[in-house]
Order: C-alpha cells, then structure tokens, then sequence
C-alpha cells in the first residue's frame, strides 16, 4: 500500500503589516534600545541602521529614523534610551 506524503500547508505565511507602535526620530545610526519600561522594558540592545534610515527594535518593535538632514554619525550621548536617565527618553 503507498503511502500519502504529508499535505503541505496551501495557506500563505501572514505577516502583519501594522505601524510601530512608537517612532523616534534620533541623530545617529546606532541606537540603543531598552525597551524604556523599567521591570517591563528589556535587556539594553544596540541596533545599526547601516544604509538604511531607520532601524526596528526586534524585542518591543519601536522604529528608530534618523533626522531628516543628520548625517547620522554615531554618538553614544544621542543614543536614546541609555544616556537620558534611568526614564529613557
């Protein structure tokens, strides 16, 4: 008796394509993100824009976009999150 191949998924993979659920605008291309919610918030993570002028955080999906007009050279005292208290930004 022949044996059936397992049936593949027809569905197409969903992505959801909403906006972010907070945007900031910053000065540099590498950023840091904490996810500014104290307890809620999460480990400090350091992202690079590279070519791009923006970047999403993978943790709390914040979108950071650069300046319109900054050159987005890095400067760890922009960097928001880190630098501005223990509030974030």
């Amino acid at each position: 008796m022949a044996r059936k191949a397992p049936a593949k998924d027809k569905a197409p993979a969903q992505t959801i394509n909403a906006p972010a659920p907070e945007v900031v605008t910053v000065r540099s291309k590498r950023v840091a993100c904490d996810g500014v919610g104290g307890a809620l918030g999460h480990p400090r993570t350091w992202l690079e824009m590279g070519e791009a002028d923006y970047v999403e955080c993978l943790y709390c999906d914040r979108r950071f976009v650069l300046a319109h007009g900054s050159e987005g050279l890095e400067n760890e005292l922009k960097a928001p999150g880190v630098y501005e208290g223990s509030h974030g930004h």
